[in-house]
């Protein structure tokens, strides 16, 4: 029996802004806008935090259930740098909201943009004791974004949304190598979140850091499984997507090391892992979820038509990172591929840099702890989809916060 991803979808909000137009807003050097690869950016509404993300990327999942199926969904847990408080976790709303049974764990991961694949990891290796015979596991990593001019270059790659992932013994979307894994961490700080409202970040420190994993874990990798090759044993990559000039530089430098030619890097490059960076150039880094956003994006846009292994790496700042590889086939692509996750990303609205600029400040505020407080979803309920009803944070009552659907 295998054990892995039975579904996998994305919600990337509302709203997205035009990479080039948020550069021509912010003076920035369009010569740079090549290497960092991206299109769109998607932007949070300010009755979006990462309670909604979550709900809104897992609810179709959970519709998706029969009953039996509902009752067997016995860990629940969010991953975030977006945490709303010291105590309480995300992860009690999302349960609470999608309708869950009590007989369940819920708690919240924190390790930057790592947390989802260590809770991943983790809920697989439980679902495979046997200690809960068909038992399910949903792990979803959500964040908002708080960039703003001051994150210079940053502030154009990072992104707003959640993926979701439900766990069990039936892995239609990946089903995971169970005990291959690579793994690489240490101390270093090349990004934090030290207030609510504001982030982080030594770039080149953390360039280097993920690079630097990337090998050490993929070399861990190879000391625990026999007879790897890059070039053999994977017929797809998908990698932690803070930008795709990034990922360009990690498979070089891993081919390189696998002993190709540059020629034969950017062959590799187009066909293995150029499908995993179409949804992540529309939408920036999702954080702890953006590995996952680039598989939903391998998934949907890859020629995928026999039973291929896919090589994934996760990394998060501070930092932990881990190389881990799947089995996914016809039927992968055609569960993710019925998400219509690129549907989803086409119908968001499209903002100016005068439209974004004043939604800034609000946004900002989402994750600060208050005592009372009121937000006015009607004024932003064009924005609305009307083909389905989303979650959306109303107001915070005795810093109780407070969610209706609409």
């Amino acid at each position: 029996m295998g054990y892995g991803i039975e579904a996998l979808n994305v919600y990337a909000g509302l709203a997205q802004i035009p990479v080039p137009e948020l550069f021509a807003g912010r003076g920035l050097d369009p010569e740079r806008l090549a290497n960092l690869a991206m299109h769109q950016r998607s932007i949070g509404l300010p009755f979006e935090d990462p309670v909604t993300n979550a709900v809104n990327a897992a609810k179709p999942l959970v519709d998706a259930l029969d009953q039996a199926d509902r009752d067997a969904v016995e860990l629940v847990v969010t991953s975030t740098e977006s945490g709303l408080d010291l105590s309480k976790s995300v992860a009690s709303y999302v349960h609470e909201y999608l309708g869950l049974g009590r007989g369940c764990r819920v708690f919240e991961a924190k390790q930057a943009c790592y947390a989802a694949t260590g809770v991943l990891q983790l809920a697989a290796g439980y679902l495979a004791s046997g200690l809960s015979p068909g038992a399910k596991a949903l792990v979803v990593a959500t964040d908002v974004a708080l960039v703003d001019e001051r994150a210079g270059y940053a502030e154009p790659a990072t992104g707003h949304g959640a993926a979701a992932v439900l766990l069990g013994d039936r892995p239609t979307v990946l089903e995971l190598d169970l005990g291959a894994f690579g793994l690489h961490s240490y101390e270093t700080l090349d990004s934090a979140r030290p207030t609510p409202e504001f982030d982080i970040a030594d770039v080149d420190r953390s360039l280097f850091a993920y690079l630097d994993c990337l090998t050490h874990s993929f070399a861990d990798y190879r000391l625990r499984v026999e007879d790897v090759d890059l070039r053999t044993t994977f017929g797809l990559l998908a990698m932690h997507t803070p930008f795709s000039g990034l990922v360009r530089a990690a498979h070089r430098k891993l081919m390189r090391e696998a002993g190709a030619s540059a020629r034969q890097a950017d062959e590799d490059f187009d066909r293995r892992v150029q499908p995993s960076l179409e949804f992540p150039a529309r939408v920036g880094n999702l954080c702890s979820g953006s590995v996952y956003l680039a598989l939903a994006s391998l998934l949907s846009t890859a020629a995928i038509d026999e039973d291929v292994r896919i090589g994934l790496y996760s990394y998060g700042s501070g930092c932990s990172a881990e190389f881990f590889s799947g089995v996914a086939g016809p039927d992968s692509a055609r569960a993710v591929r019925a998400m219509d996750i690129g549907g989803q990303l086409s119908r968001r609205r499209e903002l100016t840099f005068g439209d974004y600029a004043g939604l800034l400040p609000e946004n900002l505020r989402t994750l600060v702890p208050v005592e009372n407080r009121t937000v006015d979803v009607d004024a932003y309920e064009t924005y609305l989809p009307k083909d389905r009803a989303l979650l959306v944070h109303t107001r915070t009552k005795d810093y109780h916060r407070m969610y209706e659907w609409r």
